[in-house]
This record gives C-alpha cells, sequence and structure tokens, in this order.
C-alpha cells in the first residue's frame, strides 16, 4: 500500500469526503500529516503553497511527511520539499456547472457574492460584483484553476490552455471526477494498492437539498463561459479518467468494484448510522459529530447506532467525523507532548 501521497483538496469537489478517507487511513496506519503551521485548517491558503507553511518543517533538517491533504494552492516545488519523491499526487474535480451553485450558497459572504440576491443575477452583470483584486475573488470564478495554482482571470487562448493541462498532467498521477465518485475510488483503491474497506465513505460536507437550486440552461451556459478555464480542465480530465479505465481496469469489471463497494458501504451504513442516512444539522445527537455550518448551506451530518462494541464504534466514528474535528484530532495525536 502506498503511504506517501499529495491530494490537492479543490474546493466543493467532494474533497472533505476524500480527506476522511485520507484521516483515516492515516488514522490507522500512524503516518504523519503536513498540517498547517499557522493552526486553523488551510496552509495559508489562499496563497500559492510554501513548504514553511507546515508545522515541523525546516529547511536544515528537511522531515518529511506522509499525507499533504489540507487546504492549499497548488505550487509543486515547494510541495516537493515535505513529501518523498515517490508520493502519489492526485485531486478530485467537479462540473464547473455544479460547482458555481454550490460556492454560490457556501461562500455566500465572499465580496462577489454578497450583494447578488441570486447566482442569476451575479451573472446577468459579473464585473458588478466581482473585482479580481479582493483578496477573496478566487471563490467566484475559475475556482478549480485558482487551486491547481493558475491564474483564473487569465485569457482563454488554446495555447494557455495546452500548458496549464500539460503542467497538471505533468504534476499529478490521477484526477478524479466528483460526479462519478465510487468510479474515482475504485481508481484510487488501485493506484495507491489500498484494501475496499480503505475508500469506502459516507458523504461529508454536503449540503441538505432545501439549499441547492436548480439551473436553467441559460444559467449553465453563462457558468460555463464564466468559468472556461475551469470547463475546459473538467472536460478534459473527465474524458482521459474515461480513457484510464478502459486502460487499466475495462468498464466490466469496473461495474463489478462499484457494485462491491456500493454494497460494503450499504453493510456499513447498516451497522454504523441510525436510520441508515444523514440528517440535519439540528438532529445531530452527538455536538462531537455537528459539522461546520457555513454560508447559507445546511451542512448534514450523521448519527452512530447506539450500542456498538468498541472497536465497531471507533470504525464507525472515524467513518462521520467531520473534517475539523478530525483533523485537530490527528494533530493532537501527531504533536502530543513526548514525555522523557
Amino acid at each position: 500500500p502506498k503511504t506517501d501521497i499529495v491530494f490537492l483538496k479543490v474546493h466543493k469537489s467532494a474533497s472533505s469526503t476524500v480527506m476522511n478517507i485520507l484521516f483515516r487511513f492515516g488514522d490507522i496506519h500512524n503516518l504523519t500529516f503536513a498540517f498547517p503551521a499557522r493552526g486553523g485548517n488551510q496552509l495559508s491558503y489562499p496563497r500559492h503553497f510554501l513548504a514553511t507553511f507546515v508545522k515541523g518543517f525546516s529547511p536544515r533538517s528537511p522531515q518529511r511527511f506522509n499525507i499533504l491533504c489540507h487546504h492549499m494552492r497548488f505550487l509543486q516545488p515547494e510541495v516537493q520539499k515535505v513529501v518523498s519523491s515517490s508520493a502519489i499526487y492526485f485531486s478530485i474535480l467537479r462540473n464547473p456547472v455544479q460547482l458555481m451553485e454550490s460556492s454560490f450558497a457556501y461562500y455566500k459572504g465572499t465580496s462577489a457574492f454578497s450583494h447578488a440576491h441570486s447566482l442569476e443575477e451575479f451573472l446577468s452583470q459579473p464585473y458588478r460584483y466581482y473585482n479580481p483584486k479582493h483578496s477573496d475573488s478566487h471563490y467566484a470564478r475559475n475556482l478549480m484553476t485558482f487551486d491547481f495554482g493558475f491564474n483564473p482571470d487569465a485569457e482563454v487562448s488554446a495555447e494557455r490552455l495546452q500548458l496549464m493541462l500539460k503542467a497538471i498532467e505533468a504534476s499529478f498521477d490521477l484526477l478524479l471526477i466528483s460526479e462519478y465518485f465510487d468510479e474515482s475510488m475504485v481508481l484510487l483503491k488501485e493506484t495507491l494498492c489500498w484494501d475496499l474497506d480503505n475508500v469506502i465513505s459516507f458523504p461529508l460536507n454536503i449540503r441538505d437539498n432545501s439549499t441547492k437550486s436548480s439551473l436553467s440552461d441559460t444559467i449553465m451556459e453563462k457558468i460555463k463561459d464564466w468559468n472556461r478555464l475551469d470547463w475546459e480542465i473538467y472536460t478534459h480530465f473527465n474524458r482521459t479518467f474515461w480513457e484510464r479505465i478502459d486502460r487499466d481496469i475495462g468498464r466490466e469489471r469496473m461495474q463489478q468494484e462499484v457494485k462491491a463497494l456500493r454494497e460494503r458501504q450499504a453493510e456499513l451504513a447498516r451497522t454504523c448510522l441510525q436510520g441508515m442516512g444523514s440528517v440535519a444539522p439540528k438532529d445531530i445527537k452527538d455536538s462531537s459529530l455537528q459539522p461546520l455550518q457555513h454560508g447559507s448551506a445546511k451542512i448534514l451530518g450523521y448519527n452512530l447506532n447506539q450500542g456498538l462494541d468498541k472497536e465497531t464504534e471507533r470504525m464507525c466514528r472515524r467513518l462521520v467525523t467531520p473534517e475539523l474535528q478530525y483533523s485537530s484530532a490527528l494533530y493532537k495525536k501527531q504533536f502530543a507532548q513526548k514525555h522523557p
């Protein structure tokens, strides 16, 4: 099994669920994480990543960390200073149309979105609301492009796109697609040589449907135009994703793998979860499992079944612990005061 991993956590792309998978694997195998030196949950995002953002990194005695997965703006030469040269790099992409709809709800408080009553209104005159000079403007345009380290306001030329796609391909071993999450997990399992249980998950940081809005075709086209760089990245890697499946696994075996994954997930849901699914924030009984609520989104969570034996309870709890709580538990574990 591969234990050296860089995950570029792209915003609003099922990346919190993927992060839980990495947290659990690292937790069970006592791996080290590259935590933000300044505390919090982001590696000095939205600045480009620097090795010095990582707690415990020192240029004089470069310590390598097993897993780098907290939010960062990608800059590979700096990333290479904190992980092993054999690390596997991967990320996950999402259709920019859904991504923007989600960002608008989640980052409603940002400078670009706060004065627009609706996404429609924002898109009718984006430059009335959007100012690229504002420090939080990246949430409103080409967010994936930004997270990969590129300029979200660059002109869209064939040449630039080629360079961007080539750079991403050169840096990353695997790009997953959140719309095909189960297939993505099978690919991840194969790439990392992990077991099925390592990539099972329950969706984390997801919104209640009441805060999702449906989009007209016109709006969808406007979103694609406004996020043209993201759209090009997404369509390119959606294509190579399926090419890779055809090349490495084949559709038939992929179907069997996905079936096995879903059956195991259902089995774990029966074991672990009250009602076998997610619940509204107000219905979460255990406050330590309460996810962060943000913007106008209602973020769902879980209740664990009562009366589980210790070992099962521990496994179930790992599966549903929200990102912030899990991150701080791992932080405490990694930096526990070492007594002489």
